[in-house]
């Protein structure tokens, strides 16, 4: 079970702070709490707080100083601001600072719980940003995104393109293809690494709410809007955001939107200033946009505006020899540090699979092997295949052996011809075949060696 989120309370009133820790613990929340700056800031020394939610007007050091203070030793803790004293002019200056949130008293329990949610949300998020930041300097140069597949080098050859312009991008594939991990990828090897990425799921929020957190909305915009709210298009300011399952957007939120990508300005919700962002957009659909043009559901002018620098990724089932890298990375993923394999008859189960859910089914199959399993090594009784006749493709026997029959071709001959499958399928790599086969690597090697001078001879013999 996960640790409950921690948050410090600083207050000089005391009555105050007991009242906000009480409101908290009944939130599922542990809260510590903290009556002048000094020993706030000698608490956030000792303790990674999730969140801090500090009064601005305070005897001595203010919430604002605090927040200065805070930035040099918890750069990454978001700090929620609350006073008695409302003021746009306080408010400013504590967004100005670099505060999260703010909010004035009196305040109601749904609102603070709320902050403190949204607050959590950006947290985890830049988490981990900074930790792809970390996979993308340290590893590879696409982080997360595993393939060695023509179709695979086809898209880090894009990305290499165009990762450090900020032209929109339109990710089309199957569910589970890994959209995001290309959209972050872009984001992270590109000149906007430095700044926000900030995903967005179109179908998981209602239209009324995500047009509201997409633009923002200002204090009494709606019943329930109790405080102003920046909008993902505003905190996503120089750096990307990332619109998953665009095709679900509905037309009236598309049109916004389009203006949004015209005009790069957005109005918050019952505002009448707009606001200048700098935002790279990245889009996502597992829906034929086309279609859905030629139906009238998707907007003609939205869909070209999205679709800048298209970037189409291939199902699992197209490009199986992207398996073993992948099982491989997943297996490393979530063995946590513990030595597992996989035997090459279960990476043969993983080959011939449909994979209908693609990487993530593979990534869901790999993770309850581990758990099935009673072995260091992943064998094929521990995949948890689907039982159902067509969950294993028997490519050799529609492909190979038909032709073998066909054509009278000798066992040798079948063997060459499937090796060179395999060696198609991980894109050349040979390590990778070699694994799949059961072979040693230099057995292999040498079987290529062999193959090309049989073909000189053969020419010679024929010139």
């Amino acid at each position: 079970m996960a640790e409950p989120r921690s948050v410090l309370v600083v207050d000089d009133d005391a009555a105050m702070r007991e009242m906000l820790v009480s409101l908290l613990e009944e939130g599922g929340l542990t809260a510590a709490d903290a009556g002048s700056v000094d020993a706030a800031v000698e608490k956030i020394r000792e303790t990674d707080f999730d969140a801090v939610i500090s009064d601005i007007r305070m005897p001595g050091k203010d919430g604002i100083q605090m927040l200065g203070e805070m930035r040099e030793i918890r750069p990454e803790t978001p700090i929620i601001l609350m006073t008695a004293f409302g003021s746009i002019d306080s408010a400013v200056t504590a967004m100005q600072a670099g505060a999260f949130d703010y909010f004035t008293k009196p305040f109601k329990r749904d609102q603070v719980l709320v902050a403190l949610e949204r607050a959590f949300e950006r947290r985890a998020l830049e988490t981990e940003n900074r930790r792809l930041r970390r996979a993308v300097d340290q590893t590879t140069a696409f982080g997360d995104l595993i393939g060695t597949t023509a179709a695979m080098r086809d898209i880090f050859a894009m990305i290499r393109k165009v990762a450090g312009n900020r032209s929109n991008v339109l990710i089309t594939g199957e569910s589970g293809t890994g959209k995001e991990v290309v959209a972050r990828t872009l984001h992270f090897v590109g000149t906007r690494a430095s700044k926000p990425f900030i995903p967005v799921n179109c179908t998981a929020i209602p239209e009324g709410l995500l047009e509201s957190e997409l633009f923002g909305h200002v204090r009494g915009a709606f019943t329930g809007a109790h405080a102003s709210k920046r909008g993902l298009f505003e905190e996503a300011h120089g750096g990307t955001l990332f619109l998953d399952e665009i095709g679900d957007m509905g037309p009236g939120l598309q049109s916004k939107l389009l203006r949004v990508l015209q005009d790069g300005d957005v109005r918050p919700v019952g505002g009448n200033r707009a606001v200048s962002v700098d935002v790279r957009v990245i889009a996502a659909t597992n829906k034929e946009l086309r279609k859905e043009l030629e139906e009238g559901r998707f907007r003609q002018d939205l869909f070209y505006r999205l679709n800048v620098i298209p970037i189409h990724i291939p199902p699992l089932r197209e490009r199986r020899g992207d398996i073993p890298p992948l099982a491989e990375y997943f297996l490393r993923k979530h063995a946590a540090g513990d030595k597992h394999s996989i035997s090459p008859a279960a990476m043969n189960v993983l080959m011939n699979c449909r994979w209908e859910g693609n990487a993530r089914e593979l990534e869901n199959m790999i993770e309850r092997a581990l758990a099935l399993s009673e072995h260091r090594e992943i064998r094929p009784e521990d995949l948890p295949v689907p039982d159902r006749e067509d969950a294993l493709k028997p490519p050799l026997e529609e492909s190979l052996l038909e032709s073998a029959v066909e054509h009278n071709l000798t066992l040798r001959e079948l063997e060459d011809r499937y090796i060179d499958a395999i060696l198609e399928h991980t894109g050349g790599n040979k390590v990778q075949a070699a694994r799949i086969l059961g072979i040693n690597r230099r057995t292999l090697y040498r079987r290529g060696e062999h193959n090309h001078e049989h073909d000189q001879q053969h020419h010679q013999a024929h010139s």
